[in-house]
C-alpha cells in the first residue's frame, strides 16, 4: 500500500432529533454543552464509533478486516484484559513504533501511547528510572496523522429531562415495597444541528505507515457513523449523518490551511449548508448512509 499522498481535510454535519448525543458522566449523563450553551459531542466520543464501524467490518469470509487496538469492553473481539495484555498477546516483546502501527489500524490513525510497566515492577509505585534496578518498562508515543475536533452544534441547545420508573426492585427490601432505586432519569435534547472538522497529514502518514487506501477507509465509514450505534439514549434513526465534506488537496502541503478550508463551510441550524470558493481546492459531497 502507498502512504498517503496528499493532504485531506474533512466536516461531518450530524443532525440528532429526541436524543442525548453525548452524555457528560460529570453532569448526571445530561447531553455536554459548553459555557455558552452550545451543544458538544466530544472527539473521543467521535473516534470511538469510528473505532465501532472499523471492528464491524469483515471480508467475504467472514473475518474481521480491521485489526483495532482501543476496544470498548462490551464489543470487543477478543479476551484481553487490559490494553498491554492485547499488545504482548498480539506481539509478544515486539512491540515497536512500526509493528504497532503495522498491526493496528487505529494506532497508525489517531496515534497511541503505549506506557506499560514492566513484569517485574512493583504495584502502584514509580520508580526511578535513572537509577540501576528501577522499572524497565516501556513508553512508546506514536503521533497519528488523523486528528478529529469535538462537534458543536450550530446553535445554543435545550437539555430535557425526564423522571423515569423500572418495573422491577434492584435489590430486594424489607418490606417488599419498592425500592428508590426504581427511580431514574433520562436526558435529551429536541433537535440540534452538529458539526466536526478533521484533517489527515501525509507528513506523519509517512511515521505510521497510514496509507490512501486507510484514507478511503476513513471517507467510507464517516457516513455511516451511527450504524449500529443504538442504545436507550440514541434511538434508532435519532442519530444521522446528513453531509460529509471531504477536501483533498492532490499535493502533500496542501493548497490552503486546514483552519481556511473548516472556515470555508458554513452550515445552517436547518442542516443546510454553503461552501465559499477556493478556487483550486474542490470538495466531494457525500450524503450520509
Amino acid at each position: 500500500m502507498t502512504t498517503l499522498e496528499n493532504k485531506i481535510d474533512f466536516a461531518v454535519i450530524i443532525r440528532s432529533t429526541k436524543a442525548n448525543p453525548n452524555g457528560d458522566p460529570l453532569n448526571g449523563n445530561r447531553p455536554r454543552i459548553d459555557y455558552d450553551g452550545y451543544g458538544e459531542i466530544s472527539d473521543v466520543c467521535i473516534k470511538r464509533k469510528i473505532r465501532d464501524r472499523l471492528m464491524e467490518a469483515k471480508d467475504e469470509m467472514g473475518n474481521y478486516k480491521y485489526s483495532v487496538f482501543v476496544q470498548c469492553d462490551e464489543r470487543k473481539v477478543d479476551d484481553a484484559k487490559s490494553l498491554k495484555d492485547r499488545a504482548d498477546k498480539a506481539l509478544k516483546d515486539k512491540l515497536t513504533l512500526e509493528t504497532a502501527c503495522k498491526q493496528w489500524f487505529d494506532v497508525r490513525a489517531f496515534g497511541q501511547v503505549f506506557a506499560f510497566k514492566s513484569a517485574n515492577s512493583k504495584k502502584n509505585k514509580v520508580e526511578d528510572t535513572s537509577e540501576p534496578g528501577g522499572d524497565t518498562g516501556i513508553s512508546i508515543p506514536v503521533r497519528g496523522p488523523v486528528s478529529v475536533h469535538s462537534a458543536f452544534s450550530i446553535e445554543p441547545i435545550h437539555s430535557e429531562s425526564i423522571q423515569i420508573t423500572k418495573s422491577v426492585n434492584s435489590e430486594t427490601t424489607a418490606d417488599g415495597k419498592k425500592s428508590s432505586d426504581t427511580m431514574g432519569m433520562k436526558h435529551r435534547i429536541d433537535k440540534g444541528i452538529y458539526v466536526f472538522y478533521g484533517s489527515i497529514n501525509p507528513q506523519l502518514a509517512e511515521r505510521t505507515g497510514f496509507s490512501n487506501e486507510d484514507a478511503d477507509v476513513i471517507k467510507s465509514i464517516l457516513p455511516k457513523l451511527f450504524e449500529n450505534d443504538e442504545s436507550s439514549a440514541r434511538p434508532a434513526g435519532s442519530m444521522e449523518v446528513l453531509k460529509v465534506i471531504w477536501w483533498n488537496h492532490g499535493c502533500k502541503a496542501g493548497k490552503h490551511s486546514s483552519a481556511k478550508v473548516h472556515q470555508s463551510l458554513k452550515v445552517n441550524p436547518d442542516g443546510g449548508y454553503s461552501i465559499s470558493n477556493l478556487n483550486d481546492l474542490e470538495p466531494e459531497q457525500i450524503d450520509g448512509f
